[in-house]
């Protein structure tokens, strides 16, 4: 706790489990607890990372405010000489979107991956001193999730051996890169490759945007701020961009040349590296944004819960205290299943983690058998989680009344700062249909003996999972791993095979799968709602330590997969992988576990172990003390500077004062 009475206590005493074991399990290792704890610690103690006062500031101070924070963050990391894992833990607790993001998010990782050995010893010391700050910039007004459709050029002129980089219509102008619009000095830039009139498709980059000496745009390029983006603070700390080229001109060995190169002569060649190389990137910023899902969901989940415990409305016997919300049915039935999926999203995130990491090894050794799958994995699931995350946030807003639409709830920001995310690194929509695709093709390839591997083994075994039928007679049947998991590949397998035959039906494929898009969607969304239930129950199968853990784990895992089984029961129905039946009975389930984690509840979200500064809400502190600080909060407004508002003389006063006199008609 951070000081004071511990208005919770009384709950906290009701846990049936050790809430330091499961901040280990939550954090992945003893290390990683005590890492995230000590870069915790250490923002929230120095006030120059104050972020209360953000929703108040306007967008000049708001941006100054945020370069302010991210220079000193970098004086820090230098000062405490912190290493890569210890400097990204620290801005991560900063809690600011900032152009450091991109910097070392998106242009340190497109140079390590796509840059020859040379470029990365010309440009990576230069980026890791922050002597230069980059940015990505791929998106253009007219095209994102379209990337072979963006229209910028960068055609070879062999006279002068440079690149020519072009913005040739308006829609072609760089657009949303964050840390471009005021900040950045170079960009990772994409676009179409052009050598003697022939377009060789896209490549990236480096461009040079703005003067080291005194910050000024150089010749030929046009940038400048996007403007305000949706709610108060959030990414308006971030200076996303609009740029345009005019015929700059680049050295030719500032393309990135890993995986092709232009010689001197304007020849286009292919080096040794593997082109399905490039695609790591991809995966590994998937993967971490998987991972953030887990991180935001939860901090949305413990304020809700914790506001749930305070919050006592209606049902108060003889004078008696009113019931608290988190007690009433409706309210676990709506925050419950969101507390599970924070916890689901958080092991799937671990597993991916690893995912990524074994791809990684095996193209590297020449092996390129697990790329479709990982590439496949990391777009759906990036799609699931941050589409359930950005909806849960909203829910858990829900969840705490009116209070929750104060900004000093923490909530409208964690959602305006998330909620982009459904977006970026690829349409969620658009992700899902990569999906599709990638199944439909290992349906397709199981005629000639391939063998479906990973995530879709359980394709190879469509036969018996079209004869199957669970045999849940009894509530308590759907605890059992074995009978969750038969029934959510089963819904899968149908669901894939039904469209996979729909779209035989068509005689042109891509006719098909333009009238069968939303069918392929809820396909993919199905595949991928059985990875996570499935890396749930593999999580379960490890040796878990600690008293009462495993137990809570169990409970949530079987709660986050029977809610997706009510809130999809059509979908079991129609398949014919359950009986009307045994979805009552998995509702019945359902309702029992909520009950089993009523107890549990505020352990289970302190052991997420988020400080009160890195919530930033009145609403989920940690000692519940809630409505005295949310009184305290309220004089803090500007407008509450002043008794009088400004304005009054000029605009109230006439008002009060007219001589009303009765109306002609």
């Amino acid at each position: 706790m951070e000081g004071g009475v511990d208005y919770l206590a009384p709950e906290r005493n009701k846990a049936e489990f050790d809430v330091d074991s499961m901040k280990i399990v939550w954090a992945g290792s003893s290390h990683d607890l005590q890492l995230s704890e000590r870069m915790a610690r250490l923002v929230a103690s120095d006030p120059a990372f104050r972020k209360d006062n953000r929703a108040m500031l306007g967008r000049n101070e708001l941006f100054k405010s945020t370069l302010r924070k991210a220079t000193y963050a970098w004086k820090r990391i230098n000062e405490l000489r912190l290493n890569e894992e210890e400097a990204l833990r620290l801005r991560s607790f900063v809690d600011e979107p900032a152009f450091t993001d991109l910097h070392w998010g998106m242009f340190v990782p497109a140079i390590k991956g796509q840059g020859t050995d040379e470029q990365q010893k010309k440009w990576l010391p230069l980026a890791h001193k922050m002597q230069i700050i980059g940015c990505y910039a791929q998106t253009e007004l007219g095209h994102g999730s379209n990337v072979q459709g963006l229209e910028t050029t960068a055609t070879f002129d062999s006279k002068t051996d440079e690149f020519v980089i072009h913005s040739p219509t308006l829609t072609s102008s760089k657009w949303w890169p964050g840390g471009l619009g005021k900040v950045s000095t170079h960009a990772v830039v994409y676009a179409r490759l052009i050598i003697d009139g022939q377009d060789h498709g896209v490549n990236g980059f480096i461009v040079q945007l703005r003067s080291l000496d005194d910050h000024l745009p150089l010749p030929g390029i046009t940038i400048g701020d996007i403007g305000a983006k949706f709610g108060n603070g959030a990414y308006n700390t971030m200076d996303n961009g609009v740029l345009r080229f005019d015929n700059v001109r680049i050295p030719r060995d500032q393309m990135l040349m890993r995986i092709s190169q232009v010689t001197r002569e304007g020849k286009l060649v292919q080096s040794s590296v593997p082109r399905q190389l490039v695609y790591g990137t991809m995966v590994y910023v998937r993967q971490a944004i998987v991972a953030d899902a887990s991180v935001a969901l939860s901090r949305a989940v413990c304020i809700a819960t914790r506001y749930s415990a305070v919050r006592r409305q209606f049902g108060s016997h003889n004078g008696g205290p009113e019931t608290q919300v988190i007690d009433y049915k409706t309210q676990q039935a709506r925050l419950f299943p969101l507390l599970a999926s924070a916890y689901a999203f958080r092991f799937v995130g671990e597993w991916l983690k690893w995912l990524y990491t074994d791809v990684m090894q095996r193209l590297q050794a020449g092996d390129f058998s697990t790329l479709p799958e990982a590439h496949a994995c990391t777009a759906g699931l990036k799609s699931l989680t941050t589409s359930v995350t950005a909806d849960g946030i909203e829910e858990c807003r829900k969840l705490c009344g009116g209070h929750g639409y104060l900004c000093s709830s923490g909530l409208p920001e964690l959602f305006a700062v998330y909620v982009p995310s459904c977006t970026y690194e690829g349409d969620n929509v658009v992700l899902q249909l990569q999906v599709a695709r990638h199944l439909i093709k290992t349906i397709s390839q199981l005629g000639s003996g391939k063998k479906p591997i990973g995530t879709t083994a359980y394709l190879g075994r469509l036969e018996q999972l079209n004869e199957y039928r669970s045999d849940v007679q009894k509530a308590e049947d759907w605890l059992k791993p074995n009978v969750v998991l038969g029934t959510f590949e089963a819904r899968a397998a149908r669901k894939i095979v039904t469209v996979a035959q729909n779209l035989s039906k068509f005689s042109n494929p891509e006719d098909g799968f333009q009238e069968l898009s939303a069918d392929l969607v809820e396909a993919a969304v199905a595949h991928c709602q059985l990875i996570v239930v499935s890396k749930f129950i593999e999580k379960l199968q490890k040796d878990i330590p600690g008293k009462g853990v495993k137990q809570q784990l169990q409970h949530l895992s079987s709660i986050y997969a029977l809610f997706l089984l009510h809130k999809n029961l059509g979908d079991f129905l129609s398949t014919g992988s359950i009986t009307p039946k045994q979805g009552h009975l998995a509702n019945e389930q359902l309702r029992s576990l909520y009950s089993q984690v009523r107890p549990n509840a505020i352990s289970l979200v302190d052991a997420f172990n988020h400080t009160d500064h890195y919530l930033g809400s009145v609403l989920g502190r940690y000692d519940g003390n809630v409505y005295p600080k949310l009184y305290e909060e309220a004089w803090k407004d500007p407008l509450n500077d002043s008794v009088v508002p400004d304005g009054y003389q000029e605009y109230i006063r006439p008002l009060l004062k007219q001589q009303l006199r009765n109306a002609r008609l």
